[in-house]
């Protein structure tokens, strides 16, 4: 009875909470808003509403949207005639930065990334966090859906409405505030990875004997990462900054050449950082090498010394009643005094050479 107490509450229980005009839920979308003459238009609506306000006074809407399913995407994509194959994209996340342009649309997928603060480098550390902003780009719209915990954009977004002379531009200002905000957070990475790597490189070189080279290659596997991020994004930057798109106004289009120029520096970074790291490693794995040559000389050296009395002891312990100097009286005085000589002449010139 009890069992069918519960779900009998389980059936009266009400559901999650929905934003019936958005038909989707209230934490997958982050904002929405209209802005017009380069201002938000005051008051909070639907996507429709939006749509609708703007379709009549002009304007654009701007959508935010944090990992929402495909449920929650479809509504919005019938609204605004998102083209399906990239809203399966901004559903499954996971994509290379890129720019798609479709009839009246265009789709940048862009990579953003995260410095993980951490104590000490370990050979298990995650050092850059990645994640991911699709922007749908129409003529008056916006839509950003963002994968992952970090690259909020709600301070870009009250930056960008306290400067109408850029937001007037549309929404090309908005594609290019999102890029230019996510380059700028790839300076501040390999800023940051730069110690890093200083810090592997000292951990090599130093005098000490501490040396952990799967450290070396978990922080060359992070700088892969960056370097999936950052690369590919610099084909689409010059696209928008060099080909003429009608949803793309002509006087932002400038701006992403300085964004692309950005990312080619940050680009060029990352390769030299690839570069330095696969110098440390063969460095690393260099002294290793010639630590074990040392080692190995040091104890062929020690063998060769001790062979002397191991040959001397083995020739007299072979019991013959005819050897010399078997029944001398100073006989076993004077071999260990020539055991003891041959194994100091021996030591001496292995100190002189190096072995020892």
């Amino acid at each position: 009875m009890s069992m069918i107490r519960d779900l009998r509450t389980a059936v009266r229980r009400p559901p999650v909470p929905v934003n019936p005009a958005l038909d989707i839920r209230h934490d997958a979308v982050v904002d929405c808003a209209v802005y017009r003459d380069g201002s938000r238009v005051a008051g909070r609506c639907s996507y429709d509403e939006a749509m609708t306000d703007v379709q009549a006074n002009g304007g654009f809407v701007w959508i935010g949207l944090h990992e929402p399913n495909e449920v929650e995407l479809s509504g919005i994509a019938k609204r605004f005639d998102l083209h399906p194959l990239a809203v399966e994209d901004a559903i499954q996340a996971h994509q290379r930065p890129k720019l798609e342009r479709y009839d009246d649309m265009l789709f940048a997928v862009l990579k953003t990334v995260r410095y993980v603060e951490h104590d000490e480098l370990t050979a298990t550390s995650e050092i850059v966090e990645t994640g991911e902003v699709m922007v749908f780009l129409g003529r008056d719209y916006v839509i950003t859906v963002r994968h992952g915990h970090h690259g909020d954009l709600r301070t870009l977004r009250h930056r960008l409405e306290n400067d109408p002379e850029l937001l007037v531009h549309g929404p090309s200002a908005v594609l290019h505030a999102i890029a230019d905000h996510i380059v700028d957070n790839y300076l501040a990475v390999t800023q940051a990875l730069q110690d890093d790597i200083d810090e592997v490189e000292t951990m090599v070189f130093s005098a000490t004997k501490r040396r952990d080279a799967s450290r070396v290659y978990q922080l060359k596997r992070e700088v892969l990462e960056l370097k999936r991020a950052v690369a590919p994004l610099a084909g689409p930057l010059h696209m928008l900054a060099e080909r003429p798109m009608r949803l793309v106004d002509p006087d932002i289009r400038e701006y992403f050449r300085d964004v692309g120029d950005h990312v080619v520096r940050v680009s060029e970074q990352v390769a030299d950082f690839d570069s330095l790291l696969t110098s440390i490693v063969q460095a690393n794995l260099a002294q290793v090498t010639t630590e074990q040559n040392e080692d190995m000389r040091k104890i062929s050296a020690w063998v060769a010394i001790l062979a002397v009395p191991t040959a001397v002891a083995g020739i007299y312990g072979m019991n013959f009643d005819h050897m010399p100097e078997l029944h001398w009286t100073y006989g076993y005085p004077l071999v260990l005094s020539l055991i003891a000589g041959a194994c100091m002449a021996l030591h001496r010139g292995f100190r002189r050479n190096g072995w020892l």
